[in-house]
């Protein structure tokens, strides 16, 4: 169990970067399953090579992001349909990553990675090494949230909401968008390069239908939490990371197969989105956006205040 909340936790940060890109922009990015493996290869063969775990980790994060950056192009520059964009960059990552790599599979066993202070001191695999990587997970949120409250993050918020009106004050949405998608395969990458130190290898099919992995993150850990504050809703796409792992963990100690994780994922998301309609949930959903009203504004609402003052200034 605590090795699923671990493996939770870390995919989190992935969780994240989908979400930066299927909630905040709109954008259906299929680079995800490359990009993950584009992290995991280039921190795996960095530490190899000598270089410090963290700055193998640091560059994983740009290598992602520049990943993100060739998808922003193709679907900005080239006019190609953002969906082909990400699957066109994800096929040629495939080349590109077994050119880093080397090889199809890369060990770190023995290798100083930045889990090795933990995995030294006997702590990975208890509730030390969960408190460490929750740290870490909320340092991203935070980081996430402060960054979409800043004017090139409600930008990009306005470019996912309303791209016409936010075009219509000199904004590039293709900037925009491009932005949106480094910072968010960056954090995918930098997943993949924190899991391959967490496993001991990287291995280039590792990222192949983690884009379900991460939509099932975030449908599921929104459908349970309030999606009203952008805090909140980052947040959620944490535990709900967790609670996929978890549940996928119940499910293989019931007697399921490895095999069959594609499946259940795919039930995991049916059945968030499908709940959510159902009558009880509707009035259960209600009673919280009427709760909430008294404690707050919204990432919309926020969104819809900025334009307005925008408009004043204009």
């Amino acid at each position: 169990m605590i090795t699923a909340v671990e493996l939770g936790l870390i995919y989190a940060i992935m969780a994240l970067g989908v979400y930066l890109t299927f909630r905040i922009l709109d954008f259906p990015d299929l680079t995800v399953d490359g990009s993950f493996t584009t992290g995991a290869g280039t921190a795996a063969i960095l530490i190899v090579n000598g270089t410090n775990p963290v700055l193998a980790t640091i560059c994983a994060f740009f290598a992602g992001a520049a990943a993100g950056v060739i998808t922003g192009l193709l679907h900005t520059k080239g006019n190609i349909d953002g969906l082909l964009a990400g699957i066109l960059t994800m096929i040629g990552l495939y080349s590109i990553n077994l050119r880093i790599m080397g090889k199809a599979n890369v060990p770190l066993l023995g290798e100083d990675t930045v889990l090795s202070p933990l995995r030294d001191n006997g702590l990975l695999g208890s509730w030390v090494s969960i408190g460490v990587l929750f740290v870490g997970c909320l340092v991203a949120v935070a980081f996430i949230v402060w960054f979409l409250h800043t004017d090139v993050g409600m930008a990009m918020r306005a470019t996912g909401d309303n791209p016409e009106m936010i075009r219509s004050f000199g904004v590039s949405t293709d900037n925009q968008k491009i932005l949106g998608l480094a910072l968010s395969n960056g954090l995918v990458a930098l997943s993949g390069a924190v899991i391959a130190q967490f496993q001991g290898y990287a291995d280039i099919g590792m990222g192949i239908g983690l884009i379900l992995i991460g939509l099932a993150s975030v449908i599921v850990g929104q459908a349970i939490f309030s999606q009203r504050w952008i805090w909140l809703a980052a947040l959620a796409v944490v535990f709900g990371a967790v609670i996929y792992r978890v549940v996928i963990q119940f499910a293989l100690g019931a007697g399921l197969e490895v095999n069959d994780m594609k499946l259940i994922s795919a039930v995991l998301v049916v059945l968030a989105l499908i709940l959510p309609q159902l009558k009880f949930f509707k009035k259960l959903g209600s009673r919280i956006q009427i709760t909430s009203r008294f404690g707050g504004s919204s990432a919309i609402d926020e969104t819809s205040e900025s334009q307005q003052e925008a408009k004043q200034n204009a």
